[in-house]
Parts: C-alpha cells; sequence; structure tokens
C-alpha cells in the first residue's frame, strides 16, 4: 500500500487537439493514474471541445475543462483558474504538447516533499518525426527511437535519485512543462502572477517566489520522463517587459503576487 498524496493533473493549452490527444492517451497508461485532470484551456475552438468530452465518456478519473476567452496568451491567468478549481492537495502540471512515460504521475509523487517544489526535464520529439508520431498516435518511445533529441532523458533511472539534494536557488534548467509542488504552498504565494501576458517567464517567476518564500526544488533527474512534440516558436514579443517582471521579483525578494489566484478563490467559475 503507498501512501502517495491524493493529486491534480493540470494541462495547459491552446488549439492543438492532436497534440492534447496524445497527451490524454498517455494518462490512460499511467501505472498510477492522478485522482483528475484538468484541462487549463486558453481559449482553443470547438475542437478541443470535442475532443475533451469524447475522452470525459471513458476516463477513469474526471476530466474537466476549464476554458477561459481567446484575449492572446495568457497562460498565467488560466492556470490560476484550473488550480482554482482543483479538489486536491498536490498539483502536477505540465503543458499540452507533452506525452508522459507511463511512470510519470508515479515518480512525482514518490519524491514529493513537504515545502519543496519537483522539476523535470523533457526529451523533443523533433518535426522530421512530428506526421508519424501524430498521424500514428504514438506514446511509446524508448531511448531508441527514431526522431527524438536528448536520448539521455529518455532513460528512466531513479537510482540517480539518491544523488540529487534539493536546492535554494532556482535551476535554469526549470520547464514549466514538468513541474509538481503542493496547493497549499502555491495559493499561500498567490499562485501565477497575472501581469504577464505574451509567452516567457511566468513559471520561472512562480519558482523565484517560491524560494523567496522558503520552498525549496529538487530536480527529477531520469524520472518522471516527459516528451515534448515539436511545433514552431510562439512569438516572443513581451519577453523583454516579463523578464523585468521576473527581475524585479528576484531583486525585491518578492514572495506573494497582487494579481494571482485568490480572485478565483472566493467564488465558484
Amino acid at each position: 500500500m503507498n501512501l502517495f498524496p491524493k493529486c491534480t493533473l493540470i494541462a495547459s493549452t491552446y488549439n492543438w487537439p492532436s497534440a492534447l490527444e496524445l497527451l490524454l492517451l498517455s494518462v490512460l497508461r499511467q501505472s498510477h493514474l492522478p485522482d483528475e485532470v484538468i484541462i487549463a484551456d486558453d481559449g482553443s475552438n470547438e475542437d478541443t471541445v470535442l475532443l475533451i468530452q469524447k475522452f470525459q465518456k471513458k476516463f477513469p478519473v474526471p476530466l474537466l475543462h476549464v476554458w477561459q476567452e481567446d484575449n492572446g496568451f495568457q497562460k498565467a491567468t488560466i492556470l490560476n483558474k484550473a488550480i482554482a478549481q482543483s479538489k486536491y492537495e498536490y498539483i502536477i502540471q505540465i503543458d499540452g504538447d507533452i506525452i508522459m512515460h507511463q511512470h510519470f504521475i508515479k515518480d512525482h509523487l514518490t519524491y514529493a516533499l513537504d515545502n519543496h517544489y519537483l522539476f523535470g526535464s523533457r526529451s523533443n520529439i523533433q518535426e522530421k518525426a512530428l506526421n508519424r508520431v501524430l498521424t500514428h498516435k504514438i506514446i511509446d518511445f524508448s531511448p531508441f527511437s527514431k526522431g527524438i533529441k536528448k536520448r539521455t532523458r529518455t532513460i528512466r533511472f531513479p537510482f540517480l535519485m539518491n544523488f540529487i539534494k534539493t536546492t535554494s536557488k532556482r535551476s535554469k534548467k526549470l520547464r514549466g512543462c514538468n513541474v509538481s509542488f503542493w496547493k497549499k504552498d502555491f495559493i499561500a504565494i498567490n499562485g501565477y502572477n497575472e501581469k504577464f501576458n505574451g509567452w516567457g517567464m511566468e513559471d520561472s517567476e512562480l519558482i523565484e517566489r517560491f524560494h523567496n518564500a522558503g520552498i525549496k526544488g529538487r530536480r527529477l533527474k531520469n524520472v518522471a520522463i516527459a516528451y515534448h512534440i515539436y511545433h514552431k516558436e510562439l512569438k516572443k514579443d513581451r519577453v523583454t517587459i516579463n523578464q523585468s517582471i521576473e527581475d524585479e521579483t528576484a531583486l525585491k525578494k518578492i514572495k506573494f503576487t497582487e494579481k494571482g489566484i485568490d480572485q478565483y478563490l472566493q467564488v465558484k467559475l
């Protein structure tokens, strides 16, 4: 009998149902299922709605769809709304272009620690393999699979975690597509900073505030394996502005964001 915490898997998405389908298929084959899955949708059209409805009919755990109107890239906002709806104490967060290894959820829960967040890496499914992966709905990969970049990250070797120490500083290796944390810690710093619009830094700024609040991080090395589906880079027209917000958080040791998740906790969305 394991003593894993109850968890919610949060997956952000925007108008890419073919990738989201592979993500949901990878949920179904998990060795340990999340207790619920919430799709944090930043304004997708009807195709995504229909896909989620199809999966809701056969999903073994609750599958929720939290949607907001398409007003540009507002990932921080939709993630706050989704996490506000979550029922469980531990949050595992991925992007909608991620395919999870079958032990992904189990690994995050195995290494969950009080007053810590976890962050994993990702290997990349290359552009040349994109059509084949999407057409044939491929979700099983190995270090020897064709079209995979950064293959060493596909090797699951939990023994290495014995040598991974916690860190009191944000790692440059951190990616918001593979992180987990306690919901109470997230709420304590008021979640994502909704001053972030456009691509970039909303995840690293959140982690910066975790550290400012005394929450430490631990890297998931060769566990919680994730495969990132290739796509063209998003517009980065607000990177300079977003970077300045993150820099201010680091410089002033800001813990609590004024515009965050608290606005969704008082009322039912």
